[in-house]
Order: C-alpha cells, then sequence, then structure tokens
C-alpha cells in the first residue's frame, strides 16, 4: 500500500480550491497526469522579475515594470478594432493602459476612476506615448507583496493561463508533507543537496538564471531521486530474474566448429568476446537476459545465431522475432542459409500466414520438428505453442513493449533472452532503460567493411544531384532516395514520397521504384526482390528502409531534408549501403535555410561513422525518448532528469541501489522504508511486488 504521508500528492488538481474538470485536463493534457506531483515536477523553464518599480519618468522601452499609479481617464474606442484606453499618471508621467475586445463595465470595475492601483507588465513607446497593453498582474495596494514578486514561468498547453498554473502550483507547495530522507546522509553532505522540501519549493522560486539549470543543487537532488527510484525498482526486478530458475545449455564444441567452418569469414574479436559472454550465461542454470547493442552491420545476427545453436545441440528451440516483416525477411535469408549448412530445420511464422499453412507451422512448431523459428509479432500469439522454447531472441527491442517481450519468453520454461539493437544507445541511457540487463557490444566493423564518403549538399543543387545519381547508374550502381518526415504524419510522408517517385519516374524511367510502409507486405517483399536483383536502380523510400535491408549492390543513398531525421536514425538510413566490395556514397540533402544547430548536427554524421559517437551527441542534442523513438519503447520516463545533464549522476545511483539491495534487501530498516516511499513517489511502485515474490 502507498504510504498515507503521500496521498495529498497522489490527490487530483480539482481538489485544490478554485480548479474544475477542466482544469484537471489540461494538465493531463500537459504533463500526463492530473494528480498534484505532477505539477511538482512541472519545473519553471524561465522567470519575470516583477520587482522593478521606477517613477512612470523613468521607465525604458520595453521593459518589465510594476508601476503604482492612479487612475484618471477612460476612453471606450472610438471604433471597431480600435484599443480600450486607461489613463493612469504618478505625478511624475502619464502611461495608457490598453486592452483590446475588453468589456467596458468589467474595465471600470477594475480600475475604478480615482483609485490607485499596482500595475505589472511590459511597458513600451508607441508613437512617443507610454503605454502597457494588457497589464499582465493588477490589484490594490494591500496586493502589492503579491504583485512585485518573481514569477516563475511554466511550459503551457492551449487554454491553460500562467494565473491558473500558479495557483495551483502555490496551493500544492504549502501543503507539501515532510517526507522522511532516502538519501545516504555521507552523498547529501558530498554533493550539498538540500533536503526533498527544501529542493522542491526552492526549484520552483528561481531567482537567477543559474537557477533554472539542471545542474542547480536544488535539480539536481531532485534528479538523483527520480534515478534512484530508476535503478532501485530496476535492481529489484533484476533480483527477481536472477532467482528465476533457468536451465543449463552449455555450447557443444564440434557444432560451432562446423559452423565457423561453413562461414565465409572470420568474426571479429568483438564477435568472439560477446559468443564467451553468451555462451557463459548460457551454461549458468540462471535465465540469461542480455541486450547484445552492434552498430549497422557489426554482425548480430551471426552472434545471435551462434547463441541459437547452444538450444538446439542441447534439444530445445529458438526463436528469434523482429519488429517488422522486411527485417523478419532479412534473418531468415541469413540464419537459413545458416541453418541450412548445419541440417537444422527451421520455420517462419508471420502475420502473412493463414489457414493450413499457418496450422502446418504451427504443428512443426509443438512438434519440435522446427528447431529455430523466425517471424514477427506472430511468434507470441496464444495459438502459438512450443514443444520446449530455451531462447528468444528478441531484434529492435525498442519496437516492441517490454510486455511483448517477456510473453514470448512466457512461452518456454526458464527461456532466456537475447536482445538485439542496431541503435547505438548511449552509456547513461541503457543503464536507465535496460538496467535490467547484462550488456554486450560489438564495436568492431567485420572485415573489408568500406568506410562510406558522406557528403552535405544544399537542396537548391537538387538537380546536381540528380544529375550525378545519373552517371552513378549509368556506371551499374543502384541507389535509395529516402523521403522525409513531415510532422510525423504517414500521409504526408507518403505524399512526399510519391512525388519524388514521379520527377525520378521523369529521369530513370520504369527502373524507378517506391517503398512505403502502407504497402501490403507481399508487395514490400517484391519491390525489395526487384530491387536486389537488380531491376529496379533507384528505390524511393521512407524510412521503412531504415533497418534490416540488405542489398550489397546498393551504393549510394541520398537523403533527402536530412535536418528533419534525428542522428541516430540518418547514421541507420546510411547502414544501408556499404555492405559491398564497391564503394558508397551517402549524398544528405539539406534545406538551405537550415540553422547552425542543424549544419552541427549533419557535421557530425559526416565526419565520423561511429554509431556511439553519434548516439551520445543525439543524447546530447535531442533527448532520451527521441533515440529510441515512441514512448511505447519501455523507456522510462523521465520528468526530472537530463540524461545529457545528469549523465555522472547515473551511476552513482545504479552503485548506490544495488548497495541498498545488498544491505537492505527487504527494505524493512528505517531507510528502507522511507526508499520505500521514494518508490511510490515516483511511481516506481510496481517493483515493490519483487521484495517478496522469491
Amino acid at each position: 500500500m502507498r504510504p498515507f504521508i503521500l496521498d495529498p500528492l497522489f490527490a487530483s488538481v480539482r481538489s485544490l480550491k478554485g480548479i474544475g474538470p477542466r482544469t484537471g485536463k489540461l494538465l493531463e493534457t500537459l504533463t500526463g497526469s492530473e494528480k498534484i506531483a505532477a505539477l511538482l515536477w512541472h519545473l519553471p523553464v524561465r522567470f519575470i522579475d516583477r520587482r522593478f518599480t521606477p517613477k512612470i519618468a523613468d521607465v525604458p522601452n520595453h521593459s518589465i515594470v510594476t508601476l503604482t499609479v492612479k487612475i484618471e481617464q477612460h476612453t471606450p474606442p472610438s471604433s471597431r478594432g480600435r484599443p480600450y484606453r486607461i489613463r493612469c499618471t504618478d505625478g511624475s508621467g502619464i502611461i495608457d493602459l490598453i486592452y483590446f475586445h475588453a468589456k467596458g463595465a468589467w474595465l471600470e470595475a477594475q480600475y475604478p476612476v480615482g483609485a490607485t492601483r499596482i500595475v505589472s507588465g511590459e511597458a513600451e513607446y508607441f508613437h512617443g506615448r507610454l503605454q502597457m497593453p494588457h497589464p499582465d498582474m493588477t490589484g490594490t495596494e494591500a496586493e502589492r507583496h503579491q504583485i512585485e514578486i518573481i514569477e516563475s514561468v511554466y511550459p503551457m498547453t492551449a487554454g491553460l493561463t500562467h494565473k491558473t498554473m500558479h495557483k495551483m502550483v502555490t496551493q500544492a507547495l504549502e501543503d507539501l508533507p515532510d517526507l522522511p530522507e532516502w538519501q545516504d546522509a555521507a552523498l547529501l553532505k558530498r554533493e550539498n543537496w538540500p533536503g526533498w522540501k527544501d529542493a522542491v519549493i526552492k526549484a520552483h522560486h528561481p531567482e537567477s538564471e543559474s537557477d533554472l539549470s539542471p545542474r542547480r543543487l536544488e535539480r539536481e537532488r531532485l534528479a538523483y531521486d527520480e534515478l534512484l527510484a530508476n535503478q532501485l525498482a530496476i535492481a529489484l526486478v533484476r533480483r527477481h530474474n536472477r532467482r528465476q530458475g533457468g536451465r543449463a545449455l552449455p555450447p557443444c564444441p564440434d557444432t560451432f566448429a562446423k559452423m565457423r567452418a561453413a562461414l565465409p569469414f572470420t568474426l571479429t574479436g568483438a564477435q568472439e568476446r560477446t559468443l564467451e559472454e553468451i555462451n557463459t550465461d548460457m551454461r549458468d542454470p540462471v535465465r540469461m537476459l542480455r541486450l547484445l547493442q552492434g552498430d549497422v552491420g557489426s554482425g548480430k545476427t551471426v552472434v545471435a545465431f551462434f547463441a541459437m545453436l547452444n538450444a538446439v545441440t542441447n534439444g530445445a528451440q529458438a526463436a528469434l522475432m523482429a519488429p517488422t516483416e522486411i527485417l523478419a525477411q532479412q534473418h531468415i535469408k541469413t540464419i537459413t542459409a545458416f541453418a541450412d549448412a548445419l541440417g537444422i530445420e527451421t520455420a517462419v511464422l508471420t502475420g502473412r500466414h493463414k489457414g493450413k499453412t499457418r496450422q502446418e507451422i504451427l504443428a512443426k512448431i509443438a512438434s519440435g520438428d522446427a528447431k529455430i523459428i523466425i517471424g514477427t509479432h506472430a511468434l507470441f500469439q496464444d495459438d502459438v505453442v512450443y514443444r520446449d522454447l530455451a531462447l528468444a531472441v528478441v531484434d529492435e527491442q525498442h519496437r516492441f513493449g517490454v510486455q511483448q517481450r517477456l510473453t514470448l519468453a512466457a512461452k518456454g520454461k526458464g527461456c532466456d533472452i537475447l536482445v538485439m539493437t542496431a541503435t547505438p544507445i548511449p552509456r547513461t541511457l541503457t543503464l536507465t532503460a535496460y538496467g535490467d540487463m547484462d550488456v554486450s557490444r560489438l564495436d568492431e566493423k567485420p572485415a573489408g567493411r568500406r568506410p562510406i564518403d558522406t557528403r552535405l549538399v544544399s537542396a537548391a543543387r537538387l538537380d546536381e544531384v540528380v544529375a550525378g545519381l545519373q552517371r552513378k547508374i549509368s556506371a551499374g550502381a543502384r541507389a535509395y532516395w529516402v523521403c522525409p518526415l513531415v510532422e510525423e504524419s504517414e500521409l504526408i510522408d507518403l505524399a512526399a514520397a510519391e512525388d519524388r517517385y514521379l520527377a525520378l519516374q521523369n529521369v530513370f524511367g520504369e527502373r524507378t521504384g517506391l517503398i512505403h510502409g502502407r504497402l501490403k507486405a507481399a508487395e514490400k517483399e517484391e519491390i525489395m526482390r526487384r530491387f536486389a536483383a537488380g531491376e529496379i536502380d533507384v528505390l524511393v523510400a521512407t524510412t521503412v528502409i531504415e533497418v534490416g535491408v540488405d542489398v550489397p549492390e546498393a551504393t549510394v543513398m541520398i537523403i533527402e531534408h536530412a535536418e528533419r531525421f534525428g542522428l541516430s536514425q540518418l547514421h541507420q538510413l546510411r547502414g544501408r549501403i556499404g555492405r559491398g566490395e564497391e564503394d558508397s556514397t551517402c549524398i544528405l540533402v539539406y534545406d538551405p535555410k537550415i540553422g547552425e544547430s542543424g549544419k552541427k548536427r549533419l557535421t557530425v554524421i559526416r565526419n565520423t561513422e561511429d554509431g556511439f559517437v553519434i548516439a551520445e551527441e543525439d543524447l546530447k542534442l535531442r533527448g532520451a525518448g527521441e533515440i529510441l523513438g515512441t514512448r511505447q519503447s519501455g523507456m522510462p520516463e523521465f520528468r526530472l532528469v537530463n540524461l545529457h545533464e545528469h549523465a555522472r549522476l547515473v551511476p552513482i545511483a545504479r552503485d548506490d541501489a544495488r548497495l541498498i539491495i545488498e544491505k537492505y534487501p527487504d527494505l524493512k530498516t528505517e531507510r528502507g522504508q522511507a526508499l520505500k516511499t521514494l518508490l511510490y513517489l515516483f511511481e516506481r511502485d510496481s517493483a515493490i511486488q519483487y521484495l517478496h515474490s522469491g
């Protein structure tokens, strides 16, 4: 049960004075929750200092001022579209308060002639007259202390006013409970961090630009609280997984030797190291949960196949799940070739398989005749029964929810899990998103992979790009032309791709193809087959080709409006070329109006092919969610943590969490109870069940 002390923070903002259902809904739109706690984590992004109180005669142009004025005269608008003017003075000069579309009766009640008022807002000179359009704040002399303030400014959503936001935050901070301290006293002293309550209050009341920095002591303290909750939850889940019964699947040296002999290449040092890590995991009678990170073309699939051999040679089955049909087909081609060389039967199951064909495949899986099963989400549907699934390999994990991964693993008994991704993930992100897993990195490219010549070209020179492409095609090259994401709209993306397809068809004729996400799986396969076979020279595509497409003959990649893509995504796309013997060229076409930061981002891609360097830069520029894609990725939703700015805190939180689990395994001590409060506060309480479940 959640501790009673947290109940005020988990009440709806509708329980606050003067706040109704509509405001609650708006806050939910803005923060994802209408709980009072959501207000605490919604920190100011800037502030307005209303303590500047000059005389009217001394007011600088375009300055925020708070003035004490006497109301002299009301002048309603003379015609439609003209402003309502209220003339005020303080003896040193005159200022007009300007209102558009305001009711005269309301203004007369707010500003009675002869009354003294405190007004605050931006003052400006217009045709030589000082005026204040729509004052931000106004009140009587008794309300001066509420106006002459440093006002925090929050990120907002349409329909929610700053006044309402302040009303909610002020009430939330007034009722802030005194929570027990969950942080280690030595850490607080070393970092000079304030207590939790003080940190929250101070974070909501910045008084200088430096107070808005993520590295400010109070903001760091709150970020560390959130990181510790994340890492403690992960540590509890990890301990639970380690306690689950696994099975020993020792590698078979003879089968491995046959497989090595059948390969047309030698494994890299990174592949050998990773394979040993996986073999060690699978030998132990504990469930493996390992993340295999490998840059584009680093050879993850062959490592995964060796892991599958461990399952098969021990009389069990292995399954590989891919997020798309195109990627599944790619794995089928590679893995079937490996399996055939060793006489191992494979089966393929995707959403395309229906009726009698599907029943035959299901029968092979259930009987155990199919040793290696490759497919899409279809692999974990209810009617798929495995005879003895011992290893589940999940490719491009961030495209699946965590639940789907666990559902597939549940198809077997004590099933080992190997998760693969070609999206290089920065270390801080690996610890916070995949901290329950052991991590292997393939950080070498296989021998023979050639560097890619990456160039930046302005869209103003698009005709030159097309002419250059004609020369390449005439010399026998094949090319991808990738069209941009426009406002995350599939329909607009498709329109952009279709327009480019028609334009290029005028140049290259019928040897131009178009592939996008709205095509049926069979249509996509046929287009990719024709491209691979050389029947299509130029393939116009949306980002559907980002992952898993392998056509070694393709040596040119043109990415239109490259500035609209994330760095990691550009790196993934570029990885579709440079896979054969010929030199490859990637041309990033950018909008001539691109800003300095956009140029800087594209320069990173031009200057390096190291996916991990690119990913670190992407994290710095765009943030965590963007690198791994959508919210369903299973990524933790951080409210206070900036993974770039708070990177140094992540390993501290990880080590702290592991030490806590060692010292207080049941969290029954005084600090342990406080740490439970922390887990509930940041809604990581689902991990608490693992305290008591063996």
